[in-house]
């Protein structure tokens, strides 16, 4: 799938987002990139077997204090070829990007790998 694409597909994903999780998302920059850094496989702590589709890096909501302020944008990156990599179609790819930004956003509001899973919603 062309870059240009998967970006749209991105975006419609989070614009199919409830409107009260866009009224929460301020300052959160949501990116696409080909690959994971090796800065960001670092996050994977040594699950191995496991591929990297999507990274949020910032302060969750949960752990900001009256003193968070003047600080750079959150970040959420979703990773086209890792996602790719575990899709068979462009039905797939939709639903992974769908899913994976969810579960991105979903560690900006400060819920974990592991409620997630207890949720059913990895």
């Amino acid at each position: 799938m062309d870059s240009r694409r998967f970006e749209q597909l991105v975006a419609q994903a989070i614009d199919n987002l409830p409107d009260e999780i866009h009224e929460r998302l301020e300052n959160v920059d949501i990116v696409v990139a080909d690959n994971p850094t090796r800065d960001q496989l670092r996050h994977l702590k040594g699950r191995r077997g496991e591929m990297l589709l999507g990274l949020y890096e910032g302060v969750p909501l949960t752990e900001r204090t009256h003193g968070y302020g003047l600080v750079m944008p959150d970040k959420i990156t979703v990773f086209q070829r890792p996602i790719e990599a575990v899709c068979r179609n462009d039905t797939q790819v939709i639903a992974e990007i769908q899913r994976v930004v969810r579960h991105e956003i979903a560690h900006h509001f400060g819920i974990s790998d592991d409620r997630l899973e207890e949720l059913g919603r990895y």
